[in-house]
């Protein structure tokens, strides 16, 4: 249990009871909010997709997604989705939504390989939107447009819920503050990609950390992204590359950083062409995903996930993830969790 933080003298706000209700507040007036916000439009989402197709995503690519063989489809393999970055991008294209207008849904995922600690589990609920952009909106600026409004919507809710249950106190800061990763390594040289996030979230308070993917100074990655969704590699008119993102805030229960929201610009045909060739991955244009992207009708868009367990965690002050999420723990993690005040759902 060396990866389990609980705060001495730590003890939940709100007991079971509260906590549960306070959970369905926070999504409730959550995607309320963001979808006004956006121009989201609900739609409904798959739990699994077929395999093949290039539609699951690679998020890292090294996590294996679960499978199953379909019994009255010839055995053909289902996987249960890692995110819904490219499946979203091709239900905007069936729905023919127009631009500036989008989806968003709730996504379920399994990852298995996920190293269980305070903030990570087994299971992964997130909000997964995607909006139909124009070209010119392919920029830095937009993206923090976008970025800022995914942030009002945090922060209408914080309020909401802290007059809801005024025995939780507000921390986040009015605004957000935009670094690029290339910026952020020159800035902290000596510190890990880990440490450089805790380092400035704990200086600002809420950051959004610009053009993740892509080699840095140092030839290395400030964290790997997958070569077909976010636009890591378009250079952008502040002499950068890359046109996607994380949004993370300093968390004071546990005195770290936690990353909210992964989100960004997604792929043109030349932004996809070049990033299958910088991962030595062509081979995936066969694909159907990357076929009707390169054919030209799949539209241009933005697009994220946000955490749903992990933001109402924080918001309700929790310590550990399981505190706002059903999933599987380890028996010494939920006996040293249950000890420490902090039971797990």
């Amino acid at each position: 249990m060396s990866k389990l933080n609980i705060p001495a003298g730590y003890k939940s706000t709100l007991d079971l009871k509260q906590t549960e209700l306070a959970i369905k507040n926070i999504k409730d007036f959550f995607l309320s909010g963001l979808s006004t916000e956006l121009r989201l439009r609900r739609v409904t989402a798959p739990l699994f997709v077929l395999r093949g197709l290039g539609i699951n995503d690679d998020l890292n690519g090294t996590e294996r997604a679960v499978s199953f063989p379909i019994k009255d489809m010839d055995e053909a393999t289902a996987e249960v989705v890692h995110s819904l970055a490219k499946w979203k991008r091709v239900t905007l294209a069936e729905y023919q939504i127009e631009p500036g207008f989008g989806i968003i849904t709730d996504m379920n995922a399994i990852r298995a390989d996920e190293e269980l600690d305070n903030i990570h589990s087994l299971y992964v609920d997130q909000w997964d939107w995607e909006r139909v952009i124009v070209d010119s909106n392919r920029n830095v600026a937009f993206l923090k447009r976008i970025v800022n409004k995914i942030y009002s919507a945090i922060l209408r809710t914080e309020f909401y819920i802290c007059e809801t249950y005024p025995q939780l106190k507000a921390f986040l800061p009015e605004d957000v503050h935009f670094i690029h990763s290339e910026e952020l390594r020159k800035l902290y040289p000596t510190l890990t990609p880990k440490e450089r996030e805790d380092a400035v979230c704990k200086k600002y308070g809420a950051v959004f950390i610009i053009g993740i993917g892509g080699k840095l100074g140092d030839g290395r990655e400030h964290d790997m992204r997958a070569p077909d969704y976010d636009d890591w590699s378009t250079p952008n008119e502040e002499g950068f590359a890359g046109l996607n993102g994380d949004l993370l805030v300093w968390y004071p229960i546990l005195g770290r950083s936690i990353e909210l929201s992964s989100m960004g610009i997604r792929v043109d045909k030349e932004a996809l062409e070049r990033q299958l060739t910088l991962q030595g991955k062509e081979e995936r244009k066969s694909l159907y995903f990357h076929r009707r992207l390169l054919e030209g009708t799949l539209p241009l868009s933005i697009g994220g996930g946000i955490g749903q367990s992990r933001l109402c965690m924080l918001l309700l002050h929790k310590a550990h993830i399981g505190e706002t999420q059903a999933s599987i723990w380890p028996d010494e993690m939920r006996r040293q969790c249950r000890m420490a005040g902090a039971p797990l759902i």
